[in-house]
């Protein structure tokens, strides 16, 4: 069930979605979705009941303080935004959330029937996945869609990973079938700092949709930050010899490679490459 904050009917809106957990390689996704929210100056929609779609021992509720001082319970959830994106005036809607642990198609179903029934046409998410990519260099973004035009329009890849997905691939999916414009861009954090956060993927991703959707973003301090994290994982690399042999390897094959994070091959690679690090863990 979803609960409504605001009835609304927007116009051709383009929703952007990011889902914490599984497709979030150091928060960089849900951070951009996080960065919009304030920067955009997004007002909630509306929120999924989590009661369906939630282990809450896996994803606990947190207990606190209200403005007035009382007591209450915040149940994590999914929730929607409304936002519009300067200067063409384009209605945007950001979707918040983690990704569910229970009953993903009838989530699919009820995220999918909210948003085209306020006028969503076109559906971009995003994700981050932990790969082989040297720190010092920029991040590889990848756009993926199985839409022909949006791929010939956007330089995007049409899909062609294999194997396990999250709910930002199950999502993509449903929302092709349902004749929705789609399209995901991922961005590829070193595995060797994969705690969070990663300004510097979050900021390529912002990139990719400053481009995309033809609006200005306000990065504010976001640039700062991400040379503050390159700085600290220099760092962390100059007090270990064995990092740093790791890092310059990474660089002389980026530099010498003619762009692998192009190609829906590389990206199918790093997903083999992050579930194979996941099994020896």
């Amino acid at each position: 069930m979803i609960d409504i904050d605001v009835d609304s009917q927007l116009r051709d809106a383009t929703v952007i979605a990011a889902f914490e957990g599984w497709n979030d390689a150091g928060e960089a996704a849900s951070d951009a979705i996080s960065h919009l929210l304030v920067t955009w100056r997004a007002s909630r929609l509306a929120t999924i009941d989590p009661e369906d779609y939630y282990d809450f021992q896996v994803n606990r509720p947190h207990v606190g303080f209200s403005s007035d001082g009382q007591r209450e319970l915040s149940w994590r959830s999914t929730s929607f935004w409304h936002c519009t994106a300067a200067p063409a005036g384009k209605d945007v809607i950001l979707v918040t959330g983690i990704e569910p642990n229970l009953r993903w198609r009838a989530f699919c179903d009820e995220v999918l029937g909210y948003l085209t029934g306020i006028g969503a046409r076109t559906v971009v998410t995003l994700g981050a996945l932990l790969a082989d990519v040297p720190h010092t260099r920029p991040v590889p973004v990848t756009g993926i869609s199985s839409d022909p035009l949006m791929v010939a329009r956007h330089r995007l890849v049409p899909p062609r990973y294999t194997g396990p997905t999250g709910i930002v691939g199950v999502i993509q999916e449903a929302s092709h079938r349902r004749g929705l414009k789609t399209l995901s861009y991922w961005a590829a954090v070193p595995h060797y700092v994969a705690q969070p956060p990663a300004p510097k993927a979050t900021l390529a991703l912002l990139g990719q949709l400053e481009d995309f959707v033809g609006a200005s973003i306000d990065m504010r301090g976001l640039p700062e930050e991400a040379k503050a994290w390159e700085r600290g994982v220099d760092e962390l690399a100059s007090d270990d010899s064995d990092v740093a042999d790791y890092v310059r390897s990474l660089e002389e094959e980026r530099d010498t490679a003619d762009l692998p994070e192009a190609s829906g091959d590389a990206i199918a690679r790093e997903f083999e490459r992050y579930l194979k690090r996941r099994t020896d863990d």
